[in-house]
């Protein structure tokens, strides 16, 4: 019989396909459904590669508590490990995130703490700064997945690698955000090491500091969004752009309707940080005058915002309604 025995043994191998329903000009567009992960994102990669070396090296003691800043999905993912491996996980969530995600992590049994998202790095009420201070004052294991090198270390390994093989070699462009850097990095990485032609292009919500500094313009003041999970204030420590070919900045209008659009041709239900992805994608394909096969990702699954990107009334309440169909 062909059988697991634990979800941990269902994270990563996640399933490719083409997308055949949107303008993707002379390219073959691919999206990694990286929603199928066990506890629905990517963030199951991270989650686990952190909690392994952490043992390894020493770092995080049997019943120790764990404590990490996330928009939720690595919150998430840590929180179905930690339990399995028996840590009590405390979360760091800033109050912009979806209700579905704080009602997962409290059913979870996560400790949760709300804090403001509209202070920047450095000031004490940041969802990084008061983790870092919880840490400390209650000597917990900060995972840290904004510099902890098994962040990278997950998608060099894994990411990669699957992407290399399942397009058997093909791959010219990678499109991917940035929240912590670990993905763009460890992916990027081993794809410029087996062809360094590969294009890793940036997609980043408008707003966020990362697309203006790959593109020279610095000294620029932080936006906001709406998007969740992807987006700086700053460059995290585990994020190389000096790997980015391309970057691409999306509003939130064009990354929630082409979340939307993903669902409606495609039904894949993804987040809204796969909008962004999504678009800068097609614009990157559009923009080529060769054929290219361009991957992209589905970050992680739309039932974490159905109160949000597919909610009609907070659309319509936020300025983001609008035809998807019309893309």
């Amino acid at each position: 019989m062909l059988t697991n025995n634990s979800t941990l043994e269902l994270i990563g191998n996640t399933p490719i396909m083409q997308l055949h329903h949107f303008d993707t000009g002379c390219c073959r567009l691919l999206i990694k459904l990286e929603c199928n992960n066990p506890n629905g994102s990517i963030k199951d990669r991270t989650a686990l590669s952190i909690i392994n070396a952490a043992e390894k090296n020493g770092e995080l003691r049997p019943g120790q508590g764990i404590i990490e800043a996330t928009a939720g999905n690595t919150g998430i993912s840590l929180a179905a490990i930690a339990r399995m491996k028996g840590y009590p996980l405390t979360t760091v969530v800033p109050d912009k995130m979806s209700r579905e995600k704080i009602d997962l992590l409290n059913i979870m049994g996560v400790h949760v703490v709300i804090t403001r998202s509209d202070v920047s790095r450095g000031h004490p009420d940041y969802y990084l700064d008061f983790a870092e201070t919880i840490s400390r004052e209650k000597s917990l294991f900060y995972t840290n997945q904004f510099a902890n090198a098994a962040n990278i270390d997950a998608h060099y390994h894994t990411t990669g690698p699957e992407l290399w093989q399942q397009t058997e070699g093909q791959i010219n462009a990678f499109v991917c955000g940035v929240g912590t850097g670990g993905t763009l990095t460890g992916t990027g990485r081993y794809l410029k090491e087996h062809n360094p032609d590969i294009d890793i292009v940036l997609a980043d919500p408008e707003g966020s500091l990362l697309a203006p500094k790959v593109k020279g313009k610095s000294g620029m003041e932080a936006g906001s969004w709406l998007v969740e999970g992807i987006g700086e204030d700053f460059v995290p420590d585990n994020c190389d752009l000096s790997l980015v070919d391309h970057a691409f900045s999306i509003t939130d209008h064009d990354a929630f309707q082409h979340t939307r659009a993903l669902f409606s041709r495609e039904l894949i239900l993804a987040g809204t940080s796969t909008g962004v992805l999504l678009a800068a994608a097609l614009q990157y394909c559009r923009q080529q005058t060769i054929p290219k096969t361009v991957v992209t990702l589905a970050c992680d699954t739309g039932y974490r915002y159905l109160s949000k990107a597919f909610n009609a009334d907070w659309l319509e309440q936020h300025h983001l309604a609008g035809d998807s169909e019309t893309l």
